[in-house]
């Protein structure tokens, strides 16, 4: 045995290169993800009259998510939720119905998994957040039996409307996980809404509405979670935060958490006779494995963006936005209305080679339906300071009119306005 073959080495005049296919094609900008914030930045790139962008996306079907919290209980129908993609396509900008696989930005390359290598000056990232439903063990088959659901699927969203109608009283246990999510308050906006549901049905009295939460408290921004906390005793709902689920026995009926109890681990399991689960969620695979992440702490696994700029702080030419971010604010539509301007403005002066001049606050929205009829809207930015869009009405309480908002105006905000580069 020869030296070479003693230490696995092999002769790199022998051995063959690997196959590198060439380019399929290549735009000016490429976005990746054809959601909210990848159809916004777009809209707003056609409408400054930016040639050369193309849109990485393969879905057929273009969902308003919000308003899924009210088909669960009843206020709304999975068909005003859904628009076609190719609809809100803006005109002028490429349609790429694919999936990214990979992403190189030394390369500046991006592979489909229809096996395209597509090219780009320019990259917004964009492709929204996963739902982890294998993370919780049994949550699959729980899910197919009929005291589980959640709304945080278009399909699931109606059968949840379905067991609040059946539910003839005890154990309603609802769950948010440790890990991110979208919109951060949906998870407690059914739970309201059901707990109201019992109330009008007659039924609260012999209920137990419970909260299963993996975060440390109700809510992260003091102002409002002092107004929650109200909502949740006028219930009389038990919460226990710092339960994050991690199996459930759809046959027992039976949720089991882990929690931290004196300093270790430990396992507590629920009983339930009707549980709403929020699967646990992260950035895509191909994003978690590519260079744009970071590798350690809380941001660990989510696109790299300056807070404020939104621009990658080591690739100068990516920009991000939106729920697969490392942005340190909820993951909402209404902070992508106000992040995707401020990234337009910024990804066009690095276009012409100037620095980024506009600057992202933190702002997000969260609109908290508390009961039928009633809404707190909670607004805020990175430092937990309330910002009001109504500043002539006190939206520190929960209102009918914002409530009327959240039903029938944010909907044809989104699609006519935010959708289009106008709001």
């Amino acid at each position: 045995m020869d030296a070479s073959e003693d230490c696995g080495c092999t002769d790199p005049a022998t051995t063959p290169m690997p196959y590198v296919a060439p380019v399929s094609e290549r735009h000016r900008v490429l976005i990746i993800g054809g959601g909210t914030a990848g159809i916004c930045v777009a809209a707003r790139l056609a409408r400054l009259g930016q040639k050369g962008v193309a849109i990485l996306e393969p879905s057929e079907r273009h969902y308003y998510q919000p308003l899924w919290t009210l088909v669960g209980a009843g206020e709304a129908r999975v068909e005003d939720t859904v628009r076609d993609e190719a609809d809100l396509i803006p005109r002028g900008v490429k349609w790429l119905k694919d999936a990214a696989e990979e992403v190189d930005p030394v390369r500046q390359e991006v592979r489909t998994r229809g096996g395209l290598r597509v090219g780009y000056d320019f990259l917004v990232v964009a492709p929204g957040i996963q739902l982890d439903w294998d993370k919780v063990r049994g949550l699959r088959d729980a899910l197919e039996t009929e005291h589980v659901s959640s709304n945080y699927d278009v399909r699931l969203a109606p059968k949840t409307w379905r067991m609040l109608q059946a539910f003839k009283g005890g154990t309603a246990l609802f769950t948010h996980p440790a890990t991110p999510v979208k919109c951060a308050g949906a998870p407690q906006k059914i739970m309201y809404l059901a707990a109201d549901h019992f109330r009008r049905t007659g039924i609260l009295e012999r209920s137990r509405v419970v909260f299963g939460s993996g975060a440390k408290a109700i809510f992260g921004v003091q102002p409002f979670a002092r107004v929650l906390e109200g909502v949740v005793k006028r219930y009389g709902i038990q919460t226990h935060f710092g339960h994050d689920l991690v199996a459930v026995d759809g046959a027992r009926r039976e949720a089991t958490f882990e929690t931290m109890r004196d300093g270790q681990k430990t396992r507590v399991t629920l009983g339930y006779d009707l549980l709403h689960v929020t699967p646990p969620q992260s950035a895509p695979d191909f994003i978690r494995d590519s260079p744009l992440t970071s590798r350690e702490g809380a941001c660990s696994g989510w696109v790299r963006a300056d807070k404020h700029t939104l621009q990658h702080p080591v690739f100068p030419n990516v920009f991000a936005l939106g729920d697969a971010s490392d942005l340190p604010t909820s993951r909402t539509g209404a902070a992508i209305r106000k992040q995707a301007p401020v990234l337009v403005r910024n990804l066009r002066d690095v276009m012409a080679g100037r620095a980024p001049t506009a600057r992202y606050a933190g702002y997000a929205s969260c609109p908290l339906t508390t009961g039928y009829g009633k809404l707190l809207l909670a607004e805020f930015d990175y430092d937990g300071k309330p910002t009001p869009s109504f500043p002539l009405i006190d939206t520190m309480q929960e209102r009918r009119d914002m409530w009327l908002m959240k039903k029938y105006g944010l909907p044809q905000l989104y699609w006519k306005g935010m959708l289009r580069g106008r709001a």
